[in-house]
This record gives structure tokens, C-alpha cells and sequence, in this order.
């Protein structure tokens, strides 16, 4: 392929490339069961590729830029994300399950049906978020700024739902 396709290429898959702390996140061998002959595979993932689907479990974003991201259906499970921006970012169906987003910028970010279960949200800013039906059960949001946040159908983290 020559370069100018290449270049092509690259443009239409409209991915967003971020630095972020090491690169990858790689799950450890599991040992295989007594009498076993096959092992289970190391998981690694790419934390540089951000794009739709993405899956970011375990990823040290901690700082990245990530403000205007189309980032839906990504799985951000166990990530730390603390300090983050991701200001107006499209996060709609996105899994934050465990991950740490204190002091994370989300203003106006669209986190529609998004879920936070078990989720550190110290400090975050949600100013303005669309939180339309998400789940925040479970999640720590002490010092979260939800003003003009929509938290419509949104389940709460004592596990109420809003109205």
C-alpha cells in the first residue's frame, strides 16, 4: 500500500491517539487447571487507541485529554481515569465499573445509559452531563458537581431510581 493510501486509510478510521501511562494494560497468565494442556492467553490491550468500543479495562489515563471523544460503548472497567478531561465526550452505553474518575472533567458529557457501578467520582465535574438512565449505583460521588446535570430514569447509588 502505498503512502498516500495509507494516509487515506487513516483519515476515514477517525481514531483519536492518546499518550497515556505505559501504553498497554496486560492481564496476567492464569495457571491452567491440573492435568490441563492448554494455558489461558494473556489479554493485552492498546490504552492509545481511542476510539468506539474501545476496550480500555485496566488503563492508566489518568490526565489524558480526552475532551469531544467519540468513546461509546467503551469499556473503561477498572481504569483510572482521575484527573481526566472528557468534557462534551460521546460515553453513551460506556462501562465505568470500578474505575477512578476523581477530579475527572465530564461537563456536558453525553453518558446516556452509561454505567459507574462501584465507581470513585470524587470531585468530578458533571456539570450539564446527560446522565439519562445511567447507573450510578454504588458509585462515590462526594464532591461530584452534578448541576444542571440530566439524571432522568438514572439509577442512584443507594440504588434508588431518580425520577
Amino acid at each position: 500500500m502505498n503512502t498516500r493510501r495509507l494516509l487515506l486509510a487513516l483519515a476515514l478510521i477517525s481514531t483519536l491517539t492518546v499518550g497515556c501511562s505505559g501504553g498497554s494494560a496486560t492481564a496476567s497468565l492464569q495457571p491452567t487447571p491440573a492435568g490441563s494442556s492448554t494455558a489461558s492467553p494473556v489479554v493485552a490491550r492498546n490504552c492509545t487507541i481511542i476510539a468506539p468500543y474501545a476496550d480500555l479495562k485496566g488503563c492508566d489515563l489518568s490526565g489524558a485529554e480526552l475532551a469531544f471523544a467519540n468513546l461509546t460503548f467503551a469499556d473503561f472497567t477498572g481504569a483510572n481515569l482521575s484527573g481526566a478531561n472528557l468534557g462534551v465526550a460521546d460515553l453513551q452505553f460506556a462501562t465505568f465499573t470500578g474505575a477512578n474518575l476523581s477530579g475527572a472533567n465530564l461537563a456536558a458529557a453525553d453518558l446516556r445509559l452509561a454505567t459507574f457501578y462501584g465507581a470513585n467520582l470524587t470531585g468530578a465535574d458533571l456539570r450539564g452531563a446527560q446522565l439519562y438512565g445511567a447507573s450510578l449505583q454504588d458509585a462515590d460521588l462526594t464532591n461530584a458537581n452534578l448541576a444542571g446535570a440530566d439524571l432522568s430514569a438514572a439509577t442512584m447509588p443507594d440504588g434508588s431510581q431518580h425520577p
